[in-house]
């Protein structure tokens, strides 16, 4: 079996870490990613896709990242659901492994990976 996802998109918004009470840092982004053909309207839609990052990852994306940076995404898709007045939720996230910061703003290139 295989859940790999790369995406390649800006953030929709600037990134803040959140600490648990058992000290795992994480953020939640969301990357705007442009559909590459145009829709019957003649028009380019956007899809928006949640990311979760974990620990260093969500740091040095919160150190390094603002909104409307580019960022490439190396991940996992994850679902989940849950009960909401009655109605079942469905959510699908992609968990990030490897974040790229591809910004020109950013001297170098910088990366990201989740400690092992």
């Amino acid at each position: 079996m295989l859940n790999n996802v790369v995406i390649v998109g800006r953030l929709t918004k600037d990134p803040e870490v959140i600490e648990s009470e058992k000290g795992n840092k994480r953020t939640f982004i969301i990357i705007a990613i442009p559909r590459p053909f145009k829709n019957v309207d003649g028009i380019y839609e956007t899809d928006f896709i949640k990311c979760i990052l974990w620990n260093s990852v969500a740091e040095h994306t919160c150190e390094y990242c603002k909104k409307g940076d580019v960022v490439g995404i190396k991940g996992r898709i994850q679902t989940n659901n849950y009960e909401k007045e009655g109605k079942m939720v469905y959510v699908t996230e992609v968990i990030a492994e490897r974040v790229t910061f591809l910004s020109e703003n950013h001297n170098k290139m910088e990366e990201t990976e989740n400690e092992k």
